[in-house]
């Protein structure tokens, strides 16, 4: 009867680990993202300008969409 138990009660651990752990890498995971936002369209226009280049609305958009797609 004890061998039952000990089993019972390592799986119920590692399910309330799991589900924890999930919710803490969540939270961790939207901290992160508000710190260090992706890529935006300022961020876009600061790496052209930095490379010498005067970059228009299109050429950031173009810029902004062929890195949506490729994260798809």
């Amino acid at each position: 009867m004890a061998l039952w138990l000990a089993i019972v009660l390592i799986v119920v651990a590692l399910i309330l680990g799991a589900v924890l752990g999930f919710f803490i890498s969540q939270k961790y995971f939207k901290r992160y993202l508000e710190k260090n936002p992706p890529i935006n369209e300022q961020m876009v226009r600061a790496m052209m300008t930095q490379m010498g280049r005067k970059p228009s609305e299109k050429q950031v958009r173009q810029v902004l969409n062929s890195m949506n797609q490729h994260k798809k």
